[in-house]
């Protein structure tokens, strides 16, 4: 049966999904991949533990940046057992620097679901999957394909821009029309043997030859099949949701030292990096410059109990998250008071430089401790 794809703003039925387009499309593309698959170490596994923990490692987040990461983690919590026992704290320690920290909370809850519930199995069903935290329809269809074979459809970054330059997709990908007619494609592309190749292959030929820009057409093994190179849209498509504005915020971030210990404090459920550790920081106000010096006593209060008395200006960060453009402003300060006062502050220590290197801190906070180890007159 051939389906509908929507593509120049039209419904229209497309000629390419006949089955001698799709037996050339699958015989051309897994040609090219077994001539030249990057050997990476997830492709060298059919175990699914290890699969799961590079699929969500991978989400946004570049290949080169994951393989180092991956080794170590899997080197650390080899099976699913080791991953479920080990504490959060471990965890996020070892997930350090690679960002969205919440990815490496969900593979954590979830391995603690399996050994609860399903004595230490990864389920073999995409519904089963899907319950279990931060694993939504494409990681379950990448588990059960590359670990079991199991045909299962993927949709993800570059295969969603693959599959639109290939159906000459003018509506916006990120629609629920397009992500309908998106899956629709994938499904109907899946063979009935070798799936975990095959969706390999998918996201290979995505990755480095249709790329988001520039893409090397005379390098794809199927450029006579894509419609958007038959209708010059190549540069257009994918239509893509613009980007916000990055919104433009000033924080600050206090080194308090008593005794050659310094002041960190773990990060609430609610904040920006749950879980990790960081100096204490606030939001300034933008329009109150000479009043800095009380919002860091507000702010230090409020979130660990302590009054102090800030102090100069140690250096300055600058970095982005998510939709904002951060000004991040490090000062030190001394402690005011060793009376703290009484509230609900998230838990805080004392430590060491040398200790640094034993607490998952944020990216920042890193910045910052790897600055102090490096400058040691800091500490009184």
């Amino acid at each position: 049966m051939r389906k509908r794809f929507f593509y120049a703003g039209r419904t229209q039925m497309q000629s390419f999904l006949t089955p001698p387009w799709r037996q050339t499309f699958r015989r051309r593309l897994n040609a090219w991949y077994a001539r030249g698959a990057r050997d990476l170490p997830w492709r060298r596994t059919r175990d699914p533990y290890r699969i799961w923990v590079s699929e969500i490692m991978l989400q946004q987040t570049q290949v080169k940046t994951v393989i180092p990461y991956y080794e170590r983690f899997c080197k650390r919590f080899p099976r699913i057992i080791d991953l479920a026992e080990a504490s959060e704290e471990q965890v996020l320690q070892h997930w350090e620097g690679l960002g969205y920290y919440r990815r490496g909370r969900q593979l954590h809850a979830a391995a603690k679901k399996i050994m609860a519930e399903n004595n230490g199995e990864i389920p073999r069903s995409r519904q089963e999957l899907e319950q279990l935290p931060g694993i939504g329809r494409y990681t379950a269809a990448a588990i059960l394909s590359f670990a079991f074979d199991i045909a299962e459809p993927i949709l993800e970054a570059n295969t969603i821009r693959l599959f639109a330059r290939l159906a000459a997709m003018r509506l916006e990908v990120s629609s629920s029309q397009s992500q309908k007619s998106l899956w629709s494609l994938s499904e109907s592309l899946v063979p009935r043997k070798k799936v975990g190749q095959f969706n390999q292959a998918l996201m290979e030929l995505g990755s480095l030859v249709c790329t988001p820009k520039s893409p090397n057409c005379e390098a794809c093994p199927v450029a006579d099949l894509c419609l958007s190179r038959q209708k010059n849209l190549t540069s257009k498509i994918p239509v893509m949701r613009p980007r916000a504005t990055l919104e433009k915020i000033r924080e600050a971030a206090i080194v308090i030292c008593r005794k050659q210990r310094f002041l960190i404090r773990q990060c609430g459920p609610n904040e920006r990096w749950s879980g990790l550790w960081d100096f204490p920081r606030m939001r300034l106000n933008q329009q109150q410059e000479s009043a800095v010096a009380e919002q860091i006593i507000d702010g230090v209060r409020n979130l660990t109990g302590y009054t102090v008395d800030p102090g100069s200006r140690i250096k300055t960060l600058k970095h982005g998250v998510t939709r904002y453009q951060i000004t991040l402003e490090c000062y030190e300060a001394t402690i005011a008071s060793a009376r703290r006062k009484k509230g609900d502050q998230t838990p805080h220590r004392w430590v060491r430089a040398g200790e640094f290197s034993h607490v998952p801190l944020s990216v920042t906070g890193r910045k910052i401790a790897q600055h102090l180890v490096a400058h040691p007159a800091l500490e009184t």
